[in-house]
């Protein structure tokens, strides 16, 4: 099981995990979790301004952006993943939420096969605000088929190099338990969820009904994204949330 830490003043808590984000958060008690979709990919420092001016017009401080889903034009070797995150991660710095010497930010951050952005940005972000009745919500980081922080990615991934039907079914029931793993630690659920999205370019077919649906992933369908995991090697990802509340934001 993994541990949580509290960001009491923000209204949530987050899974620590590498620096450029947490494997997901949860809202405390007396707080919502709202997720809020761009009509458009917005570029990074674009993404960030809207954030910033969205949460000014709720009256919410910088530090209350908890979960973020990025597109990027392909995919990443290890030192450019490094790279961007390191630019990411220096906004968040800015806005205080690396004060406490952690990022608790979830994220994904995934590569259209088709038609992809110019470069890096925002999909979607989610944020905290004051619910004293509020029903709890999460949301998980985005996890590929490989154990983070743990050696490269080559080193860590499952079927490295095999997307046959066999071993793409190996990679996602290996991020199947980890959505349960990170979901179960911020109070969680298959039944709790209110969406699941995979991001690959490979046929889930083969083993959505069994894998997936029988598993309860799918309660209330998959939305499969066309794209890939951000690091070269990885085929296969997820991320989970449970939501009362969601808005797309005009471009």
């Amino acid at each position: 099981m993994y541990a949580t830490r509290d960001r009491a003043a923000d209204g949530y808590r987050a899974i620590p995990a590498v620096f450029q984000y947490s494997a997901g958060v949860a809202a405390l008690p007396g707080f919502r979790i709202e997720r809020a979709r761009f009509a458009q990919p917005l570029p990074l420092a674009a993404g960030f301004a809207r954030i910033a001016a969205h949460l000014q017009s709720l009256d919410r401080p910088l530090t209350a952006f908890c979960q973020c889903e990025l597109r990027s034009p392909g995919q990443f070797t290890e030192a450019g993943f490094r790279a961007f995150n390191q630019h990411y991660a220096k906004t968040l710095e800015e806005w205080g939420i690396l004060s406490e010497g952690w990022n608790p930010v979830a994220r994904s951050n995934v590569c259209p096969e088709l038609d992809p952005p110019a470069e890096p940005g925002f999909h979607a972000f989610s944020y905290t605000v004051p619910d004293p009745g509020a029903a709890p919500g999460f949301v998980t980081a985005g996890s590929g088929e490989s154990t983070e922080g743990k050696g490269s990615y080559e080193e860590s991934t499952i079927a490295h190099g095999d997307t046959s039907p066999a071993g793409l079914r190996r990679k996602a029931e290996f991020v199947l338990g980890e959505m349960e793993r990170r979901m179960a630690a911020l109070g969680g659920s298959w039944g709790a969820a209110t969406a699941a999205q995979v991001y690959t370019v490979h046929d889930i077919h083969p083993f959505l009904g069994e894998a997936l649906v029988r598993r309860g992933a799918a309660r209330h369908g998959v939305t499969w994204h066309f794209c890939r995991p951000p690091v070269l090697g990885l085929e296969y990802e997820m991320d989970v949330r449970g939501l009362a509340l969601e808005r797309v934001l005009p471009a």
